[in-house]
């Protein structure tokens, strides 16, 4: 909101002070605030971030990682399950037909098990970042 009103103000500005140079001061002090508004922003999306990532709780610090390095892994086995596939792709159907029984055989309980406890935490975090800080 704060950038869409910048340039209505500048023209305002223009109109309002007639000395170049005062006026030229003027756009560069409200380009300043702009800039000072911008950086709080950013820090204040930041933080959370930070505080995570220097938490000294390991699950808190290494949850996220170690989600995505999961994710990581399942991404870079299709590089060698190309190379399988080029060589025998019957062998790759088996693999990818048991890799998905094996998904398959997870119970719907514990995935939304799961699911429901993914989502509290990730709720409570937000609730908690929202109200302005975690607690110790």
């Amino acid at each position: 909101m704060w950038q869409a009103l910048i340039t209505p103000v500048c023209a305002l500005i223009d109109k309002l002070i007639p000395d170049q140079a005062a006026r030229e001061e003027a756009k560069l002090k409200l380009m300043q605030a702009d800039g000072q508004q911008a950086l709080q922003e950013i820090q204040a999306q930041l933080s959370p971030i930070l505080a995570e990532a220097q938490s000294a709780d390991p699950w808190t610090s290494r949850a996220r990682p170690s989600f995505m390095y999961v994710i990581y892994v399942l991404l870079l086995a299709s590089i060698p399950m190309g190379v399988v596939y080029a060589i025998n792709p019957a062998l790759a159907a088996h693999i990818t037909e048991g890799f998905k029984a094996w998904l398959a055989a997870i119970p719907e309980s514990i995935i939304n098990l799961f699911g429901m406890g993914y989502l509290g935490y990730t709720g409570a975090r937000s609730f908690e970042k929202w109200r302005g800080g975690v607690k110790k």
